[in-house]
């Protein structure tokens, strides 16, 4: 941005591009989420900025599953700066969500297995 540093905004699209690799790789990536219209939905998102990133910084984002409360799931990612700073924490409470019904349903054992649940 202006600043010469990364945007807030940028932090939810690089956390967003984790929470798709860890689906995608669990196999519940966007084709099976269209496959089977039932997929995520972010229900709260809430970002703590601790350290600047600076624009083409590298980091590492780690996110932390919980396991789910009834239809409710909760993560935590975090921006890793090389030398191990925490850049940016982001909270998360998400749900499985019926495409079709336009509503929240139970996580299914596929989604389970592919948030690493199972």
């Amino acid at each position: 941005d202006t600043f010469g540093h990364v945007n807030n905004a940028a932090y939810f699209e690089l956390f967003e591009e984790a929470r798709w690799e860890i689906l995608t790789k669990g196999g519940y990536g966007l084709l099976e989420v269209q496959k089977r219209r039932q997929g995520p939905v972010v229900l709260e998102a809430s970002l703590k900025f601790k350290k600047e990133l600076k624009l083409r910084e590298e980091i590492i984002i780690r996110s932390e599953i919980y396991p789910y409360e009834g239809k409710i799931g909760r993560m935590v990612q975090k921006m890793i700066k090389p030398n191990g700073d925490i850049a940016c924490e982001g909270s998360y409470v998400f749900g499985f969500f019926d495409l079709d019904a336009r509503k929240l349903i139970p996580p299914s054992a596929d989604w389970l297995k592919a948030l690493g649940l199972a």
